[in-house]
């Protein structure tokens, strides 16, 4: 139903259908983002050959979460994305003030995702909210 409210919103262009629909979902992932994440799992990745590799720790709600292959292809793909791109902060909340640096590369949310670079890494965590 989200998705034909969301045609019918743009006038039957699925591109400004999709945009409304990821808007609805950060809006819901907003709402969710004070709950407690006490449930999660860690996520190792090492790179062919043994000389790259990433250890991440995700939280969600519910050990049901965790354990779904979504949530754990999410783990994988971060962790992923960790040792490929090597960011120094998780989100531009955890830079310091008097540290000059390029958000985009030095904070994992901001980055581009290595698998669709037209996608921040903020927005597929979203996505997978």
């Amino acid at each position: 139903m989200d998705c034909k409210r969301a045609l019918q919103q743009a006038e039957g262009d699925s591109d400004r259908a999709e945009e409304i629909l990821r808007e609805q979902g950060m809006a819901s992932a907003a709402k969710k983002a004070a709950r407690e994440t006490n449930q999660g799992l860690v996520e190792s990745y090492v790179h062919n050959g043994g000389r790259i590799g990433a250890l991440i720790e995700i939280n969600c709600e519910t050990d049901f979460v965790a354990r779904t292959s979504d949530f754990q292809e999410l783990a994988h793909d971060l962790a992923m994305q960790v040792a490929a791109m090597s960011p120094r902060y998780v989100d531009v909340s955890d830079v310091p003030d008097d540290e000059q640096t390029i958000l985009q590369e030095a904070c994992l949310l901001q980055q581009p995702f290595i698998k669709d670079p037209k996608k921040s890494v903020q927005d597929l965590v979203n996505e997978a909210e």
